[in-house]
C-alpha cells in the first residue's frame, strides 16, 4: 500500500475506507488544525495520516534528553537478545493490560511487546501507564519500522509544556483522572450516572474503566480519529468522547435488562460493538456538543483531585477503596436519612470528598433550635451536608461548598457567597437533585455582574453585554476561588447566611429560605429545567442535621 505498511494487516482493515488520493497538509494556524482533524480530513488517507501524525509529534516540546530511534536501535538487541519477545513479562505499569492489536500483523504485535520493553528501560519514572500498549499499537500503523515508533511514543511521554498534559505515566495521575471523570460525569451526564449508582455497588470502579473504554475496548477506526484530534487540542478530547460513550450507552441500553452480572463489563461490551449503533463521525459530533469547563477548569479539578488522595496517602496503586463504604452502616446514625440515602447522596458530591466519612456536626434534637449554634457548630468545616426532615415528611438538602464563616465578609449586610459545587436534593418523597442554571449553562453567567451584587442572588436572566464574548477565558463558577488561589472574582453566590436567616440557592432553580428560629422554612420554584418543587413552599422543620466530612 505505501511505506508505513509494514505491521499492517491490510486483509482486516477496511480498505474500502481508505482514499488514494493525494493530499498535503500545509496549514499551520491551530484553529484551521483543529477545525480539520474534527472533520477527518486525514483520516481515510493512510499515508497522509502518517504524515501528519509525525509533524504533530515532532512539534510536542520535551525534555532536553529524549530518546530517539537510534536509542531504540543501541538497545533492543541488549533487552530482546534473540528472544521471543511474547515469553517476556510486560512491566508492571502496564497493569495487565490486555494490547489491541489494532489489525496488526504478527511482526507488528511482536513489536509493541518490544516497544513497551524498550520504554520501561528508559523511563523508569513511568509508575502507572495503562494506555501505553494502545498508543503504541496505533502509532505503529503510520510508523516506517519499529524505531521509529519508539521515538514518536517517547516525545508523548517526555512532552514537558506543563499546560499540555497527554498520557498519565503515574497511579496518582491516572486515579485522580478517574475521580476528575467521575465529577464531570456527574454534572453532564446525569441520567447515566444514576444508572450507575442504581445497578453498581461502587461507582468510582465504575469510572476506573473510562480510559480502557478509549484506550483497550474502542475498535482501530474509533480511536484512530480520537487521536488525530488528541494529538491537536489535548487530554480535554479524551474526557469528552469517554462522557459520549457514557451518553450513548444510557440512551441505547436504557430500559433493558444487563446482559451480564457487572455494568463494567456491559459498557466494555457495548464499546467493543459500538460499530452496530454509532458512527466515529456521530461520536465526535457527540462529544463536541458537549459543553465542558475550559481545560483551566479541568486542570484545576484534576489537581484538587490529586491532592486529596495524595492527603489520604493514596499514591500507588492498591485495592480500591468501595467508595460506598465511606458510609459505615455501623458508625452512621441519623434521623433523618438510611445509610442507603446517605451513600446516594454521596455519589452526587464531587469526587475528592466521597473519599471521606460524614461526621455528625449540628442537630437540632440535640443542639435545639438556634441559628447561632448552628453557625458555631458548622464553622470551620468545609464543605458541609445540610439535611431537613419537615413536619409533612418531606426530606430535602443541600451540599454547601464554602464554609459558613465566609458570611461574616459582608459584615451586617447579607452577601452571597459558595461556589458551583453547591447543590439541592429532595429525597422524599421523591429523590430528585437540582442543578443550577449556572452549572448547566455557563455562558448564562456573569461572574462581572455577580460580584457587583453581593447582596443579590445570581440571575440567570443577563443582557448580551454582559455575557463575556469568550468564554473559555473565564472560569466558571464551579470551583472554590480560595482553594486554588484565584481571583475573588471567579466566585459565585449559592449561599447566604445572617443572624435574621439563612438562603441557598437563588439562581434560575431552587432556592431554600430558613427562618433565625430554625423551625419554619420556605423554598422558590423558578426553575424552568425541573417541573417538581424542592419542597412544599412554606414548611415546618421537624428536624435539622448538618453533617461535615471527615478523613
Amino acid at each position: 500500500m505505501d511505506e508505513y505498511s509494514r505491521f499492517v494487516d491490510w486483509d482486516k482493515m477496511d480498505v474500502s475506507a481508505q482514499s488514494q488520493d493525494t493530499k498535503e497538509l500545509t496549514c499551520t494556524d491551530l484553529h484551521e488544525l483543529k477545525q480539520l482533524a474534527r472533520q477527518g480530513y486525514w483520516a481515510k488517507n493512510h499515508s497522509l495520516r502518517a504524515k501528519v501524525y509525525h509533524k504533530l509529534i515532532s512539534n510536542i516540546p520535551c525534555r532536553t534528553v529524549t530518546p530517539d530511534a537510534n536509542v531504540y536501535r543501541d538497545i533492543v538487541v541488549k533487552i530482546i537478545g534473540k528472544r521471543n519477545s511474547s515469553s517476556l513479562p510486560l512491566p508492571e505499569f502496564v497493569d495487565n493490560s490486555l494490547i489491541p492489536t489494532y489489525c496488526l500483523n504478527a511482526e507488528g504485535i511482536g513489536a509493541v511487546r518490544k516497544i513497551i520493553l524498550c520504554i520501561a528501560n528508559q523511563f523508569p519514572d513511568i509508575s502507572f501507564c495503562p494506555a501505553l500498549p494502545s498508543v503504541i499499537a496505533l502509532l505503529l500503523h503510520y510508523s516506517k519500522d519499529e524505531a521509529e515508533c519508539f521515538e514518536q511514543v517517547c516525545r508523548i511521554l517526555a512532552c514537558n509544556d506543563p499546560s499540555k498534559r497527554l498520557i498519565d505515566q503515574t497511579f496518582l495521575a491516572f486515579e485522580s483522572s478517574c475521580m476528575t471523570f467521575g465529577d464531570l460525569v456527574n454534572k453532564y451526564c446525569q441520567a447515566a450516572h444514576k444508572l450507575m449508582v442504581a445497578v453498581s455497588e461502587d461507582v468510582l470502579e465504575v469510572y476506573s474503566d473510562w480510559q480502557r473504554w478509549l484506550f483497550g475496548e474502542l475498535p482501530m477506526a474509533y480511536i484512530a480519529r480520537i487521536f488525530d484530534v488528541f494529538l491537536v487540542e489535548g487530554y480535554k478530547v479524551l474526557y469528552r468522547v469517554a462522557l459520549a460513550l457514557l451518553k450513548f450507552f444510557h440512551k441505547v441500553r436504557a430500559g433493558q435488562p444487563m446482559e451480564s452480572d457487572s455494568i463494567q463489563q456491559d459498557i466494555r461490551a457495548f464499546v467493543r460493538d459500538i460499530a452496530k449503533s454509532v458512527s466515529p463521525e456521530r461520536l465526535l459530533e457527540k462529544a463536541f456538543a458537549i459543553r465542558l469547563f475550559s481545560r483551566k477548569e479541568i486542570q484545576l479539578l484534576q489537581m484538587a483531585n490529586e491532592k486529596a488522595l495524595q492527603q489520604k496517602g493514596i499514591t500507588v496503586k492498591q485495592k480500591r477503596q468501595n467508595v460506598h463504604l465511606a458510609v459505615h452502616a455501623e458508625n452512621f446514625k441519623s434521623e433523618i436519612v438510611s445509610v442507603k440515602e446517605m451513600r446516594d447522596i454521596w455519589s452526587w458530591i464531587p469526587e475528592r470528598f466521597a473519599l471521606c466519612q460524614p461526621l455528625l456536626l449540628f442537630t437540632t434534637l440535640e443542639h435545639g433550635c438556634s441559628l447561632s449554634r448552628f453557625y458555631s457548630h458548622s464553622e470551620g468545616h468545609e464543605p458541609t451536608l445540610l439535611l431537613i426532615k419537615t413536619t409533612a415528611k418531606e426530606v430535602c438538602g443541600a451540599y454547601l461548598s464554602t464554609d459558613w464563616s465566609e458570611r461574616r465578609r459582608g459584615g451586617n449586610k447579607l452577601s452571597f457567597f459558595g461556589t458551583g459545587e453547591c447543590f439541592v436534593f429532595r429525597l422524599q418523597p421523591e429523590v430528585e437533585r437540582y442543578e443550577w442554571v449556572i452549572i448547566k449553562h455557563p455562558e448564562l453567567a456573569s461572574t462581572e455582574s455577580e460580584t457587583e451584587n453581593h447582596a443579590q442572588p445570581a440571575s440567570s436572566t443577563l443582557s448580551s453585554s454582559s455575557i463575556p464574548s469568550d468564554p473559555s477565558d473565564r472560569l466558571s463558577p464551579f470551583l472554590a476561588a480560595r482553594h486554588f488561589n484565584l481571583p475573588s472574582k471567579t466566585a459565585s453566590m449559592f449561599m447566604a447566611g445572617s443572624s435574621e436567616c439563612i438562603i441557598i440557592g437563588g439562581g434560575d432553580g431552587q432556592a431554600l429560605y430558613l427562618d433565625a428560629d430554625l423551625n419554619h422554612g420556605r423554598t422558590s420554584h423558578c426553575n424552568t429545567f425541573n417541573n417538581q418543587p424542592l419542597c412544599s413552599e412554606s414548611f415546618q422543620i421537624s428536624i435539622l442535621e448538618v453533617w461535615g466530612f471527615r478523613d
